[in-house]
């Protein structure tokens, strides 16, 4: 019996205003169950979840849902003024249920609630599930958090319960209680769901993977982590293809080149024996056309032989993906062990929080700064970097340092990507900024990409670029959520890129795997406006 498709998308093409195509003759189809969508920045998954929440319009092609469909987009923005039951899509119902129980009993009221008697309860019931509830149905968005505000907005759809639930990237800018609750509610979706995200945790708890990949989709079964092990195999295979092709193409250059000095010998002995004329001429004729046909059959069949090895060849690198790394040699980043690089005294940070005492950072440690959204993890590294003064105490850095922001404004967008990195080295000349942005992937045309047409991923690589080939070179570099808004490609290109990196390192992130994976030696927990150690089990362990 076969599943039922809630969601078909049929010869879909979109383009963007300026005539860059996203799809061309899409098909896809959605059934009952958690897809995860992935691809690498800029495949059109944001693209692909607008188009099937009616948000943009195809240039061709259909959309067919059976039943609602509910989406979270990745930016989400609620009017700070509206109240919480108003953003739940309660206010009516709720207002008309009160004047019920206060005795007015007029019909609108009635008609309002219609069989929903208890919309509040479920209400409050989904904003505890959700960690939530201490969140009054009376309060405003202005009083809550971007973090809760994103909760929010899923619990008003998990409210409506739609028929196909789209989430794309719903766990950025959540702090880490704020993501298992997120996970939670996932895990427990009985209906259609497409989520886009670079959180692995979220990925595993899907059922299958749709892999959009140069504007196709293909399917594995199972969550990312079978995926990535069905990937692997999949590279495998083609990597062996390519070199099997490429061994087949010389054996078929070698070939012709062999054929051609077997054909020239044939061509100089039929005309030796003509000019010799040791045969009637006639007869020496028709062996020499008979010599120069074969020759030609001779060439044309091996030349037709290389044309197919070649094209073997191109399949079989089309088949093998692009996961170029981020390959880069930062010897002057370095910093002895021991050496202060930072030092932190009685420092009382504005909109709160405070780091009592002293905090030294030596030689190159890596600092993983944790806590919950609105803590003042920000704050605290934007005071770092001389953004925001302190109320009161001090920092104190001893080396040159940089400082990436979430919002990755330290780009020119209408600088292209070469004179972007060149105003943060204006020692350094034309070829050798070129020469190392092309570590950083951004060979030839695309270091000539204007900033403000970049990808997430893109502008990311770029950010980074511009602040780690800086001069001086930086020996103490500080990230603010540099996970955000990347695919898994990306985030591992960033995970290489520190690697090369010999300084100290502060990153503040929710994102515990990825923190893991850079070689942490130091954890920090911003909780009520205090800083102090602890350790990823702690963090884990936390509700």
């Amino acid at each position: 019996m076969s599943t039922p498709l809630s969601l078909t998308c049929t010869s879909l093409s979109f383009a963007w205003p300026d005539g860059t195509p996203v799809f061309d003759d899409l098909q896809i189809a959605f059934g009952p169950g958690r897809t995860g969508l992935v691809g690498v920045n800029g495949s059109g998954k944001s693209t692909l979840l607008k188009l099937i929440a009616g948000e943009l319009t195809p240039a061709d092609g259909t959309v067919r849902v059976a039943g609602e469909v509910g989406y979270l987009p990745q930016n989400v923005t609620l009017d700070t003024g509206l109240r919480v039951d108003e953003t739940l899509g309660i206010a009516a119902a709720r207002a008309a249920l009160h004047a019920i129980e206060a005795g007015d009993a007029a019909d609108e009221h009635f008609t309002a609630v219609g069989d929903d008697w208890d919309v509040e309860e479920r209400a409050l019931a989904t904003l505890g599930q959700l960690g939530l509830g201490h969140i009054d149905l009376d309060r405003t968005i202005g009083e809550i958090s971007g973090g809760e505000s994103v909760l929010l907005r899923l619990a008003a759809l998990l409210l409506r319960r739609p028929d196909v639930l789209l989430l794309d990237e719903p766990t950025n800018n959540l702090d880490l209680y704020a993501r298992r609750r997120l996970h939670d509610a996932v895990s427990s979706w009985s209906g259609v769901m497409i989520v886009v995200s670079h959180d692995r945790e979220l990925l595993e708890l899907v059922d299958q993977i749709a892999d959009l990949h140069a504007g196709e989709v293909t399917w594995y079964g199972g969550n990312f982590s079978a995926y990535e092990e069905a990937l692997a195999t999949e590279q495998e295979a083609a990597e062996r293809m390519v070199r099997v092709a490429e061994s087949d193409l010389k054996k078929q250059k070698r070939e012709l080149v062999d054929a051609h000095t077997k054909l020239a010998k044939r061509t100089r002995y039929a005309n030796k024996m003509y000019e010799n004329k040791r045969e009637p001429r006639a007869v020496m004729k028709l062996k020499k056309r008979t010599a120069q046909v074969s020759a030609g059959k001779h060439r044309i069949m091996h030349e037709e032989k290389l044309a197919g090895a070649k094209e073997r060849l191109d399949e079989a690198v089309e088949a093998v993906r692009d996961d170029d790394e981020i390959r880069v040699e930062l010897p002057y980043t370095a910093v002895p062990p021991g050496r202060t690089v930072l030092t932190l005294l009685d420092l009382e940070l504005k909109y709160g929080g405070r780091v009592g005492g002293g905090l030294d950072l030596r030689g190159p440690e890596r600092i993983a700064l944790v806590g919950r959204n609105g803590s003042g993890k920000t704050t605290l590294l934007r005071t770092i970097a001389g953004e925001l003064a302190p109320v009161s105490g001090e920092t104190r850095a001893h080396v040159p340092l940089r400082f990436l922001p979430q919002r990755l404004d330290v780009l020119d967008d209408e600088l292209t990507v070469v004179e972007n990195v060149a105003r943060f080295a204006p020692d350094a000349t034309n070829n050798r900024v070129r020469a190392r942005l092309a570590r950083f992937l951004f060979r030839g045309a695309r270091a000539d990409q204007r900033a403000a047409t970049l990808s997430g991923g893109e502008r990311f690589r770029a950010a980074l670029a511009a602040l780690m080939l800086a001069e001086p070179a930086p020996q103490l570099l500080m990230l603010d959520e540099p996970t955000n808004n990347l695919d898994m490609a990306s985030v591992r290109q960033l995970t290489t890129a520190l690697e090369s990196y010999e300084g100290a390192l502060i990153v503040a992130s929710h994102d515990l795997p990825f923190l893991e994976s850079i070689g942490i030696t130091r954890w920090l927990l911003m909780e009520e406006g205090e800083l102090r150690a602890t350790t990823p089990e702690e963090i884990g362990a936390a509700d």
